[in-house]
C-alpha cells in the first residue's frame, strides 16, 4: 500500500497506450481506476472527467487519460482540474507525443517516463528494392495503425528512404511526403496514406 501512495500524477509518453494502460490498471492496485481512453479526446470526454474527479473518495482514485490526439479545447478545460486536483485524486495523462499536449498541460505534471514508438533508423523495408509483396505485408502489419503513429512512420520511412538507402527522391514521390502529412491532418485512413507512399517506390522500381 506504501508504495502506492508514492504514485503520483504524472504524463506518460507513448504511442503503444492501450498497453501502458492495462500495465497502470495492474500496477495500481488496490486503489481505483477510471480510465478514458479515446482516439480523438475531445471537449465531451474533458467534460466526463470533470463529473468523474468531482465523486468524492475516501482513498486515492487515478483517474488514466489516454489518446493519440488531445484537441486544444479538451486540454484547456483541463487545466484548472490539473492545477488544483480534488482530494484524493491523481490524473495520469498518456500521449502519443509531447507536442500532442499543450504546454500549459505539460507544466502541470511531471513527465516520468518516454517511449519512442519507432526508431528512424531501424525500418527493415528496404525502399530501393521494395517490390509488390512487400508493399502488402506492411500494410497487413500495419493495418489497425493510428493517426499519430501513422506520422511516424511516414517521417520514418522518408528517414529510411533519404538517408538508409540514400535514394534521390523524385518530385512525385517528395510531393507524395507532403501529400501524406496533409491526409492524415484530415483524418484520412492511414492505411491508404501509407499504401500511397510505398506504391510509388515499388512503381519507379519497374
Amino acid at each position: 500500500m506504501q508504495a502506492h501512495n508514492q504514485v503520483k500524477g504524472h504524463i506518460i509518453i507513448s504511442s503503444s497506450y492501450e498497453s501502458e494502460l492495462e500495465r497502470l490498471k495492474t500496477e495500481l492496485e488496490p486503489f481505483r481506476v477510471v480510465s478514458f481512453i479515446e482516439d480523438v479526446f475531445k471537449i465531451e470526454h474533458a467534460k466526463a472527467v470533470l463529473s468523474e474527479s468531482y465523486i468524492s473518495e475516501s482513498q486515492t482514485k487515478y483517474i488514466l487519460i489516454a489518446s493519440s490526439d488531445f484537441t486544444s479545447v479538451a486540454q484547456n478545460s483541463l487545466l484548472k482540474l490539473l492545477e488544483e486536483p480534488p482530494r484524493n485524486i491523481e490524473f495520469i495523462i498518456i500521449s502519443a507525443t509531447k507536442s500532442n499536449l499543450l504546454p500549459t498541460v505539460r507544466s502541470r505534471l511531471p513527465i516520468l517516463k518516454v517511449q519512442n514508438s519507432h526508431k528512424l533508423n531501424q525500418l527493415e523495408l528496404n525502399l530501393a528494392r521494395l517490390d509488390y509483396k512487400e508493399v502488402f505485408e506492411f500494410l497487413k502489419e500495419h493495418s489497425r495503425i493510428k493517426k499519430q503513429e501513422a506520422k511516424e512512420l511516414v517521417e520514418a520511412l522518408f528517414y529510411r528512404a533519404s538517408v538508409t538507402d540514400m535514394l534521390i527522391l523524385s518530385p512525385s514521390q517528395l510531393d507524395n511526403f507532403d501529400k501524406a502529412y496533409r491526409l492524415l491532418d484530415l483524418n484520412s485512413r492511414p492505411q491508404s496514406v501509407l499504401a500511397m507512399l510505398l506504391m510509388s517506390f515499388a512503381q519507379e522500381k519497374q
